[in-house]
């Protein structure tokens, strides 16, 4: 899943693959639907909102892992163009 998502005063929204930068907004052939003023902009804030709800605050000690684990991530990543 590569989408993003805006909601803009409730009014309006797009969705679609396109990032906001020079790349993807002149060179890349990105995709995109853009929606105003239709039952359709509450739906796709709605369903943001309840997914923001699952969501879990990702910190820098949630990231830190042990020597072994950073061995053991070492050695696939050495093996994983074998794979």
């Amino acid at each position: 899943m590569h989408s993003k998502i805006f909601v803009s005063d409730d009014i309006t929204a797009a969705v679609g693959t396109t990032n906001l930068d020079y790349r993807s907004l002149y060179l890349h052939f990105e995709c995109g639907v853009m929606l105003y003023g239709c039952d359709t902009v509450k739906k796709i804030k709605e369903d943001f909102l309840a997914t923001l709800e699952l969501c879990e605050e990702i910190t820098e000690e949630g990231c830190r892992v042990s020597l072994i684990t950073r061995l053991f991530q070492s050695l696939l990543r050495l093996l994983a163009p074998l794979l």
